[in-house]
């Protein structure tokens, strides 16, 4: 492993061009839970359940009180030394790019700028009456929490299973995966479309991608890196030897 990160280390600090891609592993550091497994039910729901159209549609009071229990919990949380991390990597860096499909806003907190938060945020909400997107912090909307322009009623502005991703910002990052020279792919075993195709973008393109995860996923054996081990630890000691 250590030639693998000596050598991950020169491309970096060479690389004028960088993408990250992070998932729900490096806030799990932080204490967010990864709704994987045994973190998948709550109040014996499933995520998969509520996190869709359906459900809010029929049970809209059901699925906000699931999101304001996530907005009370990652509330109390703050970014870890990956997150924090990766804000320094991109002070370095002319042209960097962190893709997430966390939507707790950890990097946000932690200083990062060029963001693109493909499955959306949990501190913003959308109207479903007038589509007006507004941020609001409060740890708890309320059951049923209406739009302050049109009366409508809010929801999420996540990404719930069975909805499409935005398009122009998933251009936005398929064109940073495809123009980077290094991709880093962190905490996520980017199996879930359409994450999972942005490292054969950057591979395809001819650049390099290094995979940081705390196990191998199915996608390691395509990596140019595979580094195992916590985010936490990893990624500083990736950034601060630039």
């Amino acid at each position: 492993m250590g030639p693998d990160r000596s050598k991950l280390k020169e491309l970096l600090k060479k690389a004028e061009r960088v993408a990250v891609l992070t998932g729900a592993g490096i806030s799990a550091e932080s204490g967010v839970p990864t709704f994987r497994g045994a973190d998948g039910l709550w109040r014996n729901y499933k995520v998969t359940e509520l996190a869709t159209p359906d459900a809010f549609a029929q049970h809209p009071e059901l699925v906000w009180e699931f999101y304001n229990w996530r907005r009370q919990l990652v509330n109390g949380l703050t970014y870890n030394p990956a997150h924090k991390a990766l804000v320094d990597l991109e002070a370095k860096v002319p042209h960097f790019t962190l893709i997430t499909q966390n939507v707790d806003g950890l990097h946000l907190k932690a200083g990062s700028r060029n963001v693109l938060e493909i499955h959306g945020n949990l501190w913003k909400v959308r109207c479903t009456r007038c589509h007006k997107i507004t941020t609001d912090m409060s740890p708890d909307m309320g059951t049923l929490p209406k739009c302050q322009e049109c009366g409508g009623l809010l929801r999420p502005h996540v990404v719930w299973f069975g909805e499409s991703l935005d398009y122009p910002l998933l251009h936005q990052a398929m064109e940073a995966s495809r123009t980077c020279q290094v991709m880093l792919v962190i905490g996520t075993s980017a199996v879930v479309q359409p994450a999972a195709s942005l490292a054969l973008e950057t591979k395809g393109a001819g650049g390099k991608v290094a995979e940081i995860n705390v196990e191998e996923t199915p996608n390691s054996r395509m990596m140019d890196f595979v580094l195992l081990g916590k985010a936490g630890e990893i990624v500083p000691e990736l950034v601060n030897s630039l």
